[in-house]
This record gives C-alpha cells, sequence and structure tokens, in this order.
C-alpha cells in the first residue's frame, strides 16, 4: 500500500489563487506563496490528504512558460518559502506533488536565450525541436521553431536529446533535495515521448520511496501511459465527462459504462487502473456552473468520492463557487480567493460539508480505496454499485431524478447496514437491503456485523446543525441581490453565492423536507418579483 493509494487531492492554481499579477516583471519577489499557509488546514479539515499545486516557477506568463525550473516564480516568494510550505503540508500529514512542464519551455529559458544570441554555435540548438536558422517566428527571431499547441512563447524541447532528459532529470532531483515533494504532475504527458517519460520514471524511483508520477493525459487508452515502466496514473478525462453529462442527460448508462470500461482496461482489478478523477480542474468549467441541475452537486461528488481511482478538489469548488470557460481567457477558472470569506463554511456552506462528510467517509471506509468494484443496479436515473475489500462490502447508491427512489441492493453477510452520509441504518433481509433514496442524492451503505461496534457517521463531524437555519436563508435569497453582491465583492466574486445555495446536502441529511422548501421558495420569489 502506498500513500498515493488513499490519497484524496486537493488542487491549487497558485498563480490565480494568490492574486499574482498576470505578467512576470522579474522585480521585486512578492510573498505570496506564505497566504496560502492558512489553507493547508482547511484542506485538512475537508478531508482532503494529498496537495497538487502549480505551476510554481519562474515564468512570464501563466507558469507554463518555464523560465527557471530551479527557482520559485517570483510573483510567488523564494526556494525557502517552498520549502517551508511543504514542511508546513507533511506536518499536517499532506502529501505534495508539484506541476512538471517538461514537454517545452519560455522564451526567457537559459538555453533558448542562447540560441537567440549565438545562433548556429549555440552548444543549445539541439535542445529544442524543428530549429530552422532559414525561418522565423512571430518574435522576427531570425530562425523558426517547433512550438507547442501553435504558440511560438512555448518552445517544444527535444526529449530525444540525451542532454535534456539528463537535465530535467536532474531538476527533479533538485526538487526533491530542495522542496522534499513527494511526486510530480507531468503537464501534457500525451504528447510527452515514452522514452523520455520512461526515464524520469526510472529518476522517480530513485530518488525517493513512493514517488508519484501523475500525468495530463485527455483521450486514449490510459493503459499505453499507465504501467510499471511509465507512469503511476493519469488524469481522467473520460469520467470527467461522463459524470457532468450523464446527470445533465439523465444518463447513468453513460457513466456506469465509461467505469466499466475503464475498469477493465485495468484488467478488472482495483488496483489495475488508479486514475486522477476530477470534476473540474484549472482548464475546464467549474461542475457547478456545468450543471443544468444544481442539485446534482452531491450526487456527482459522492460518484467522484466512491467509484474506483483517485479523486480530487480543485480549490473553491468544495464551496460552490461558478466559473466559465472564456474564449481567450482562464481567468475565470483561477479567480483569487480569501479563505477568511469562507472561515463559517463548514457550518453554513452545505457544499462544503459534503465534500468534508465525503473526504471522512473516503478515508475512514478502506474499501473506497481498494475494493473491487461490481455494478448492481442501472437505469438513467439511479445507479449502484459495491466495492469489496477485506471481506467487507460497502454500497453506494445516487440518485439523479427529482423523485425519491427505492432500491433493493444485494448486501454482504451483515446484521444491518449504516448509511455513513446520514446515520440511518438498515436490517439485512434475505441477502439484501431496501433502500429509499431521496432526491438528486447518493448513499454510501457500509456493513454492521453482530457484536460489532457500529462505525460513527461522518455527518457528525462536519457541524451539520444549522441545515434549518441555511433553508429557511436559502429561501430568502433573492438573484438580484446575488447579482449586486458579486459587483461589489473584492476578491472573484462567484463565491458570494455560496452561503445561500440550496443544494444537496439536504438530500443526504434532510431527505424529504428540501425539495418541498425549494418549490414553495421559489413561488414566493416569483409573487414578490410580480
Amino acid at each position: 500500500m502506498k500513500w498515493y493509494d488513499e490519497a484524496i487531492f486537493y488542487h491549487i492554481y497558485p498563480l490565480g489563487l494568490t492574486g499574482a499579477p498576470k505578467e512576470n516583471s522579474y522585480g521585486e519577489v512578492e510573498h505570496r506563496l506564505n497566504t496560502l499557509l492558512p489553507w493547508i488546514e482547511h484542506i485538512k479539515e475537508i478531508g482532503c490528504n494529498a496537495l497538487y499545486i502549480g505551476p510554481l516557477f519562474e515564468s512570464v506568463g501563466h507558469g507554463y512558460e518555464t523560465t527557471d525550473y530551479k527557482k520559485l516564480d517570483s510573483r510567488l516568494g523564494t526556494n525557502k518559502d517552498l520549502t517551508d510550505f511543504v514542511s508546513e503540508c507533511h506536518k499536517q500529514g499532506i502529501r505534495v506533488i508539484l506541476d512538471g512542464v517538461f514537454n517545452h519551455t519560455g522564451r526567457d529559458f537559459f538555453a533558448f536565450q542562447d540560441i537567440k544570441k549565438n545562433r548556429e554555435n549555440s552548444p543549445y540548438k539541439d535542445w529544442y525541436c524543428g530549429v530552422n536558422f532559414w525561418g522565423n517566428n512571430q518574435y522576427n527571431d531570425g530562425f523558426s521553431y517547433e512550438n507547442w499547441g501553435g504558440y511560438d512563447l512555448l518552445v517544444k524541447l527535444n526529449q530525444h536529446n540525451p542532454a535534456v532528459k539528463d537535465y530535467i532529470c536532474d531538476v527533479i532531483r533538485f526538487w526533491v533535495k530542495e522542496f522534499d515533494i513527494d511526486g510530480i504532475r507531468l503537464d501534457a504527458a500525451d504528447v510527452l515521448d515514452f522514452g523520455y517519460m520512461q526515464a524520469l520514471r526510472h529518476t522517480a524511483n530513485e530518488v525517493k520511496p513512493d514517488f508519484w508520477l501523475m500525468g495530463e493525459v485527455i483521450h486514449g487508452d490510459y493503459t499505453r501511459w499507465v504501467n510499471e515502466g511509465t507512469l503511476h496514473s493519469v488524469t481522467n478525462y473520460h469520467l470527467h465527462k461522463a459524470l457532468y453529462s450523464g446527470h445533465n442527460d439523465h444518463n447513468y448508462f453513460e457513466i456506469a459504462h465509461t467505469v466499466k470500461r475503464l475498469y477493465g482496461m485495468g484488467g478488472n482489478r482495483p488496483d489495475g487502473l488508479k486514475l486522477y478523477n476530477f470534476v473540474d480542474n484549472h482548464d475546464v468549467e467549474r461542475i457547478y456552473t456545468k450543471l443544468n441541475n444544481k442539485a446534482h452537486f452531491s450526487p456527482v461528488h459522492v460518484l467522484l468520492y466512491t467509484l474506483p481511482g483517485i479523486p480530487s478538489i480543485y480549490y473553491g469548488s468544495e464551496f460552490g463557487i461558478e466559473g466559465k470557460k472564456e474564449r481567450f481567457s482562464d481567468d475565470s477558472l483561477r479567480p483569487a480567493l480569501s479563505l477568511s470569506d469562507y472561515k463559517e463554511a463548514l457550518k453554513e456552506n452545505s457544499c462544503t460539508r459534503l465534500i468534508a462528510s465525503l473526504g471522512k467517509a473516503r478515508q475512514e471506509v478502506k474499501a473506497l480505496s481498494y475494493g473491487d468494484y461490481k455494478e448492481l443496479v442501472l437505469t438513467n436515473r439511479q445507479y449502484a454499485f459495491s466495492r469489496s475489500y477485506d471481506g467487507e462490502i460497502v454500497l453506494v447508491a445516487v440518485n439523479n431524478d427529482d423523485n425519491d427512489s427505492y432500491l433493493r441492493l444485494q448486501a454482504g453477510d451483515a446484521v444491518e447496514y449504516m448509511d455513513m452520509l446520514s446515520g440511518e441504518t438498515i436490517p439485512v433481509q434475505d441477502g439484501h437491503i431496501d433502500v429509499k433514496i431521496s432526491a438528486n442524492s447518493g448513499q454510501i451503505w457500509v456493513p454492521i456485523h453482530e457484536n460489532s461496534q457500529k462505525p460513527q457517521p461522518v455527518i457528525s463531524a462536519v457541524s451539520a446543525g444549522n441545515d434549518e437555519k441555511e433553508s429557511k436563508e436559502g429561501q430568502k435569497v433573492d438573484k438580484e441581490e446575488v447579482i449586486e453582491n458579486k459587483k461589489t465583492a473584492k476578491k472573484k466574486p462567484a463565491s458570494k453565492k455560496v452561503a445561500d445555495k440550496e443544494i444537496t446536502e439536504k438530500t443526504v441529511i434532510e431527505k424529504n423536507r428540501h425539495q418541498l422548501k425549494n418549490r414553495k421558495a421559489k413561488k414566493r420569489l416569483q409573487r414578490e418579483h410580480q
């Protein structure tokens, strides 16, 4: 068992979260990374035990056009700041992985600058792909080169060059020695040379026990990348798409078939293909924005935390903030936030409480990390499966319908089952349990054996006592007032909606009551605005 087998990730885009300038003047150092120290405790409080943070190193703009792999971006601080930050994460039991942008560099990187200066005589002319001194580029350098994604700002490294491999492997060694990191997320891994990645894996195996390599891969057969000689995991974009569209279309078949295909890729074994699961990140729209029915926030995240794979939460999404992808900018996906604006989130924000509950359930129920997967029930609007580990059978059920649903689930050898999210118990009869799933909700049923200690429901650990107050306040929300708050907020304002959102955890805690209240509230609002 490795640390990443039980990882629950929190993902931070630091230049955005800290409100750093969009362009780097390479001027005076600003210690913005230190402002993220309070977030470490928050990450732990919502049940995460690992952090993916990046990009972090000196660059001219968004962070993926690296200038210096061995220097923290001056907009964020100094190398000591990063060392201290990782150390504090480790003290609080949180592993740390960084973004490794090893497919390309920025134009300010020393090797490219040497080519500009010395042209054909540069010892680094073979460090990049397709350097042609008879060509030109948009910057009028008097030579051309291969770029990444059509952007001349991103110069593609020649990954077949042994000198490039050696340099990047030395960067990994430096990061481990200097910062004591636990792994790397490889940017654009789906276009990296496989021999290059295998060299990185060889280095990873040397530098630190259980050092983890995860790659950004969009499409394809994930087993090409995830294997003993290459990477430990890749981003699960297949499931990402299925999770939101399967709910928007009321089509659990899409999700179940995606899970079945991916599970099959791994040899139908729980340890065969442990992918990095997510519902949003710094490149895609926020899940709360994507969902047509905002109440689906609950079943979406129940699935994220219980299906095979390693779950990840993107910063701010635990508060239910929105973010729509814009044509020429990702700024709305990478907002500056102040943690002080969310100091009561665990008490007052149902999104946050749900995420914290699921994080604690994931930590306590080992079958969710190690168990095999078996589909039990599948309709367009209901879906149930089991995760079995060490003789224990855990049952998960979700419902995307606006009405309650009743399911009969095959159970394990136990006296009764308890839903970890509500504390409700149901006796086992004839090897089955009969469950009622509230509208737009999910359940995690764990077995209770005769003469065994009853597990504690995780909802009790996250201050669920304010649900009634939140429900009443949520009914009074005026959409125009929310818009006005958005205009006057100091930080990225999508988050100001959060305290008034009337969503999902009611379906877990209060079961039936929230839907009726919502309908009454909407009717009252309509009458008041007529």
